[in-house]
């Protein structure tokens, strides 16, 4: 799903091309799984002729800031993207969508038009988003939930010590937990546990102070070097692990060490055996009982939430929905990380025996199974290219 970096860099486009313009037109999706908790109608009039005077993130939430309240508010989700017309925004390769031949795409859940001639679209294929209208996003959840955001209020060094010595579960765990530091998701979590050389299953509790200096250091500098470059993973440095993190077992190198793929977490994870090693205890019964390889088959899409989620303050985490089985085992596919924002399984579609082929990235992501989503896409479509034909006949 888009991390940390993908969101910022949906913010920054907001910032740098948005601000201080009219909303003219909103047209929004009637698709309840996404709109969460006000209806369309409300929500477009609570948009149209406002100013946006600010956009603003925390973790992997981000928010746009009207000249009065409420704020339109996404969770991105598995595969949510923002699209401005014209202008390039980068963005989680598994949530692009078509822009070129049809505009807005179908998969627009928030499009708005503004008084320049520039248009905005929140889209998202996979429909685990969440887009909420809300008086004060900071403060309410799931954001109000989150822990520090890893850019902008990062722990020190010995915050972050004294953080990990209280907490007796696997460090990748740890981080994917958005109530401990918001914003670093599966591939982030691989990559600076990679560069500080941990072991993903090793206990939080029990990393040394000399690994939590690693750690801390890698967590810094793989965050402000993918914010830096606006998330474009072209510009990431070769000998991150990112680079081959979905290559198959036994086809899966970084500077020329093998990359092994187990589950930690309940995640496809990517580590190097050889640099990343068990201490203490863990060690001595890792030598009695070896662990489990995972095959990275590409079980992130049946992620539970309690991962993505923060724990409010009684405890528990806030998820959407009740807790399900783990998913039947998927085809290889690739690590990627394509979590689950709405602790829900995507529906199961049985292949046609005369269907379409579709490419990996693609396979799943089409939601025309659905009539009601169907009928949703083709309506916003509908609805913004009648606006467009009212006004050139007002002209």
């Amino acid at each position: 799903m888009p991390e940390l970096p993908e969101v910022e860099a949906a913010r920054r486009a907001i910032a740098d091309n948005c601000i201080g313009k009219k909303i003219k037109r909103s047209v929004v999706a009637d698709d309840a799984k996404v709109i969460d908790g006000v209806s369309r109608s409300e929500f477009e009039a609570s948009l149209t002729g406002k100013t946006i005077v600010g956009a603003h993130r925390k973790g992997k939430n981000m928010w746009i800031e009207l000249d009065s309240p409420p704020f339109p508010s996404f969770q991105f989700g598995m595969a949510g993207a923002i699209y401005i017309k014209g202008v390039a925004v980068t963005k989680y390769k598994r949530s692009a969508v078509n822009d070129t031949d049809e505009w807005p795409s179908k998969y627009s859940k928030l499009f708005l038009e503004l008084d320049d001639g520039l248009e905005l679209s929140f889209t998202d294929k996979r429909r685990f988003a969440k887009v909420r209208l809300l008086k004060n996003p900071a403060t309410a959840a799931p954001i109000s939930e989150l822990g520090p955001d890893a850019l902008l209020e990062p722990m020190t060094e010995d915050e972050l010590f004294k953080a990990l010595s209280k907490k007796k579960i696997a460090i990748k765990t740890l981080l994917l937990d958005q109530s401990f530091i918001s914003g670093v998701g599966n591939w982030i979590a691989d990559e600076v546990l990679y560069q500080a050389k941990i072991h993903p299953l090793q206990s939080a509790a029990t990393i040394p102070k000399e690994g939590c200096a690693a750690l801390h250091k890698s967590l810094k500098e793989v965050i402000n070097q993918a914010v830096e470059v606006g998330a474009d993973s072209s510009q990431y440095p070769s000998n991150w692990i990112f680079h081959s993190r979905e290559k198959k077992p036994g086809k899966a190198f970084v500077d020329g060490k093998t990359i092994e793929f187990i589950n930690a977490g309940g995640r496809t994870t990517a580590y190097v055996p050889e640099l990343q090693k068990l201490t203490g205890d863990q060690a001595v019964k890792a030598a009695v009982k070896p662990q489990k390889k995972s095959s990275n088959k590409n079980n992130d899409e049946a992620e539970s939430e309690g991962e993505e989620i923060a724990k409010p303050k009684g405890g528990k985490k806030t998820t959407q929905s009740k807790a399900k089985k783990p998913a039947a085992k998927r085809k290889p596919d690739t690590s990627d990380d394509n979590e689950d924002d709405g602790d829900e399984k995507p529906a199961t579609k049985k292949k046609s025996k005369g269907g379409n082929k579709k490419s990996k990235e693609s396979e799943g992501d089409d939601d025309s199974g659905d009539e009601d989503e169907v009928k949703g896409k083709e309506e916003v479509a509908k609805r913004v290219q009648t606006g467009r034909q009212t006004r050139k006949r007002a002209k």
